[in-house]
Formats: C-alpha cells, structure tokens, sequence
C-alpha cells in the first residue's frame, strides 16, 4: 500500500480536480495524483522537447511545428494561464465605474440586469449616509 503525504492546493485545482474525479469515479485527492503522475511521464519523456515548448509559450515558434505530446502541454499551460488571467478580472467593478449595464446569474441561475455602481461603506462614506439618514427622519 502506497503512503500518502499531505500537500496544499489552491481552490481552483481543487474544484476541478472535483469536477474532472466525479466523471472519472475518482476523488479529488485522486484526480490530483493522477494528473501528477501525467505530469511526470510527460516531463520524463524523450519525445518531448521542452525547449520547443517554452518556444510556443513565448510566441516564437508555432503551435502547429510541435507535436502531439507537446501540444497537449502547451494546451494545458494556455488553460492555466487563462484561468488566472479570468479570475483575477472584475468586469463587474469596471462596469460599474464606467457607468455600463452588465447581466449575469444569480445563485438560483436566474439572469439579473445589474446598472448600479458598486458601492463601497469606507468610515467617512457610512458617517456621511447615517448623518443623511438620521437628518431626513
């Protein structure tokens, strides 16, 4: 029986080790090992030229000059990269300040049309709006 060491994941890998474990009967945890254990036999191979990899990444070379293997890494490293750049975007923030009507999803799913800025309670800003409030009763 293999031993098993404790390691930290950040929430992201986490939840999609979830979603891609539920459709294979896997766990999480088990997910996570299994994609490591791909990251380890592609690393470790021959085929697989790491230098042209780092090329396509950079953009000085074509995705379609590598070769199977190696598009499958690239194509996991983009995914990667997307999910960070997606997540740290606040459209809904930028909208707001721009003045834009945005829509999206509420918690139950249902499409919500949002227009109003986004406001912010800072001490001198909630001072002001219970002095407004305390003064219009």
């Amino acid at each position: 029986m293999a031993t098993t060491s404790p390691a930290r994941i950040d929430d992201d890998l986490y939840a999609s080790a979830k979603l891609a474990g539920e459709v294979q009967s896997r766990s999480a945890s088990q997910q996570v090992a299994h994609w490591a254990r791909i990251g380890r036999q592609i690393e470790a191979s021959a085929s697989i030229s790491h230098r042209d990899i780092a090329a396509v990444l950079a953009g000085s070379r074509s995705y379609d000059d590598l070769g199977a293997e190696e598009q499958a890494v690239v194509r996991a490293e983009w995914a990667v990269r997307m999910e960070s750049r997606r997540a740290a975007l606040d459209l809904a923030e930028q909208f707001a300040g721009d003045g834009r009507t945005w829509v999206e999803l509420d918690d139950d799913g249902n499409v919500v049309e949002r227009h109003e800025p986004i406001r912010r309670v800072t001490p001198s800003g909630s001072a002001r709006k219970r002095a407004r409030h305390h003064t219009a009763g």
